[in-house]
């Protein structure tokens, strides 16, 4: 699923919603509505069982609901405080279910993650980097789904992870050096 970028004014709508939903909470079903499908599939790229990828994104909304009083606009879409509250979640679910972590990519996102770590597009090349994925924290995974499989810009990356822009810029060069390490490291093991 690909995010549509949002133009100031409609961040600013956005707020507007957010505001009206913070004052009267059955509003709320209006963001509910705009963001329920983003956060579903985004849930169920790393989970990949479609029952339990709604509960967690029940608990994502429900407590979404009952912190809306505590959001803090900082120029960015809503979605950003939603993607933290599901990144939690599903942290959550992996540390007690102990269930093994789904990375489900886009071919043509592939390619763009390929260009940054200067390797060739080619079918060898995405099986290492699937192989080295599995061998990176849980953490550099996520903010490579969110950058190149989710689409979110630097400010909306550092909004859910609250960090600065640059951090997370400085932050995504270094996972993409790792990656690259990684995929070389499995490239040995198997020659």
């Amino acid at each position: 699923m690909q995010q549509r970028q949002l133009s100031k004014s409609q961040i600013q709508e956005e707020y507007l919603l957010v505001q009206a939903a913070q004052r009267e909470p059955q509003r709320f079903g209006v963001l509910y509505e705009r963001y329920y499908r983003q956060i579903f599939v985004f849930i169920y790229k790393r989970i990949d069982e479609e029952e339990q990828t709604a509960d967690i994104c029940s608990q994502v909304f429900l407590k979404a609901m009952l912190n809306l009083k505590k959001y803090k606009f900082k120029g960015v879409p809503f979605s950003a405080w939603l993607y933290r509250i599901a990144i939690n979640e599903v942290n959550q679910f992996f540390r007690k279910a102990q269930h093994k972590r789904a990375i489900s990519m886009e071919r043509a996102n592939i390619g763009e993650i390929m260009d940054e770590v200067e390797e060739k597009d080619t079918e060898e090349n995405i099986q290492l980097m699937l192989k080295a994925m599995q061998l990176m924290s849980a953490d550099d995974v996520q903010m490579i789904e969110l950058r190149y499989f989710e689409k979110l810009p630097f400010k909306e990356i550092a909004e859910v992870y609250n960090i600065t822009e640059n951090n997370a810029k400085v932050r995504m060069y270094r996972i993409l050096g790792r990656l690259k390490k990684a995929m070389e490291k499995v490239q040995k093991q198997l020659v």
